[in-house]
């Protein structure tokens, strides 16, 4: 699993298909991402002792990672994420399209 938090991803199956958004989220054991804006639920939830209000609150549900890829602003759309061993035998991740690293 390339994906990492703070990278922009396409969702590419599922109810939000042709979404954008950054990942604020990895899980992987269950092998999940929290994408920022995307798959919005609505939970009901009691009023906190901290002054929280209760009511509906809408945020994000998580999605599988099979259903989103990797997003290119280089070349505007979406790409794999491959590890790539350079001379001095540190590995970087680099975009499969063009070969570009990824800023680490």
């Amino acid at each position: 699993m390339n994906i990492r938090k703070n990278d922009t991803v396409l969702i590419i199956r599922g109810k939000n298909a042709g979404q954008r958004g950054r990942i604020l989220e990895v899980d992987r054991k269950k092998e999940r991402v929290l994408v920022e804006g995307v798959n919005m639920m609505k939970r009901h939830t009691k009023a906190g002792s901290r002054n929280q209000a209760g009511g509906v609150v809408e945020r994000e549900a998580p999605i599988h990672i099979s259903n989103v890829m990797a997003w290119c602003d280089a070349t505007g759309g979406p790409s794999k994420i491959v590890m790539k061993t350079l001379e001095d035998g540190s590995r970087v991740r680099t975009w499969k399209v063009n070969g570009e690293t990824l800023d680490d």
